[in-house]
């Protein structure tokens, strides 16, 4: 089935707002297997928004629609599409009580032009919202299909995967299973170059690349008549799969690195400190963010200054002077000290130059990661130098941080 998706705002046509939704929604409706044809934006006008919705019923069977579903007078959606599908709009009561028992949990006294929110086209099947007062609702007629959603994002994804889900699946006879695979130290030219063999010849299940910021993911697809088919088509795939890239793969769920680093150390035990400079906390900032981290990080010290990796690490300060901050020799005293001062079974370290101002004779996004381990894992050391040679400091404070996982991932994988 071919959809295409309306996002309808003044604000998004002014740069005000960004377009999350159609990405959001592009992303589901792909997992699911419609096609999705175009992506438009349109502002509060009804005209236009009459003619665009006409005119794009033209190729596409379906269309989903985010925005204007609110209260005020420039809130039209609803009624450009039941008039663009030529039906009336009704009062629905249970829209009414849930709209306004939205307002009474909160202690607010509701708007009279909240009203206008329960109106539904006539033959539609409402979405009730529980994220917030615009119900929404899809329709269908003639054969063809609107779905209209609210514009904020949380609104619109509770909506979504609550009701809309179940929903499109009328629309669908064969059922959809998909992995997403996880891979970092590979480029995605170089990747799709091994996954060749598979890629040319892919019908069913489907392989898509997708480039991120230091790493890469695979989507494996299957559309079959029962899911028991699809998954162990796409099992069978995953398999061929590992063979070609299972060096650079990190994960086959879909996890970002540092929820795999943090499993992967409750699962053997084992802590973690980290010593960062150029990255200011990045690091430790990630592993945090990952429910379950204070099991396994203990230390983070960010220490940006040479006065302070000298002082609170014990960086000896003539190698600061002998090799320069940035140096292997400094990392590897700075993870050093992270290990001694935490007890840690792993200390991370970094010191470089993210940009745009290297010292002279250096280059922009050069560091140093150093590592330290503990008697758990023989109390082995060492560093890894990295030379992105860009300018770009955010792009290479974000990288150095996806290195720093790596490094510890590889260290705790050499451990197992």
């Amino acid at each position: 089935m071919n959809v295409s998706i309306i996002a309808v705002g003044t604000e998004l046509l002014f740069g005000q707002t960004v377009n999350t939704n159609a990405t959001y929604i592009s992303n589901q409706l792909n997992l699911m297997g419609f096609n999705v044809m175009y992506h438009h934006v349109v502002g509060d006008n009804s005209g236009r928004l009459k003619a665009l919705i006409i005119s794009t019923f033209v190729e596409s069977d379906m269309i989903i629609l985010t925005g204007g579903l609110g209260p005020t007078q420039d809130d039209l959606t609803k009624e450009i599409v039941a008039e663009a599908m030529g039906v009336d709009l009704y009062f629905d009561e249970r829209c009414y009580r849930e709209v306004k028992s939205y307002f009474d949990d909160r202690n607010r006294i509701m708007a009279e032009n909240n009203r206008k929110q329960a109106y539904i086209p006539v033959g539609a099947e409402v979405f009730h919202n529980e994220a917030g007062t615009a119900p929404a609702f899809g329709i269908e007629k003639d054969g063809k299909c609107a779905i209209c959603l609210p514009g904020p994002p949380r609104e619109m994804k509770w909506l979504f995967e609550n009701c809309v889900v179940d929903y499109l699946k009328r629309f669908s006879s064969k059922q959809m299973y998909y992995r997403v695979i996880r891979t970092i130290g590979i480029g995605e030219s170089d990747l799709e170059t091994k996954l060749l063999p598979i890629i040319d010849n892919q019908k069913d299940p489907t392989i898509a690349t997708y480039a991120k910021e230091g790493e890469c993911t695979l989507r494996v697809a299957s559309q079959r008549e029962t899911m028991t088919e699809a998954q162990l088509a796409v099992e069978n795939m995953i398999r061929e799969i590992d063979k070609l890239i299972g060096k650079y793969i990190y994960s086959y769920n879909d996890e970002e690195l540092a929820e795999v680093v943090v499993r992967k150390l409750r699962e053997n035990k084992l802590s973690l400190s980290s010593a960062e400079s150029c990255t200011g906390g990045m690091f430790a900032s990630c592993i945090t963010d990952v429910p379950g981290a204070s099991n396994v990080f203990s230390h983070g010290f960010v220490t940006y200054s040479e006065t302070a990796k000298a002082g609170v690490l014990g960086v000896d300060s003539k190698i600061i002077e002998e090799c320069s901050v940035v140096s292997s020799e400094v990392a590897v005293l700075m993870a050093k000290g992270a290990q001694k001062s935490s007890n840690s079974d792993i200390a991370i370290s970094i010191t470089g130059y993210a940009g745009p101002e290297a010292d002279e004779g250096r280059e922009n996004g050069n560091a140093f990661i150093g590592y330290a381990c503990g008697n758990k894992l023989g109390n082995k050391s060492g560093f890894i130098e990295i030379n992105t040679k860009r300018n770009d400091r955010k792009w290479n404070r974000n990288f150095f941080k996806l290195r720093m996982l790596l490094v510890v991932y590889n260290i705790i994988n050499d451990a197992i």
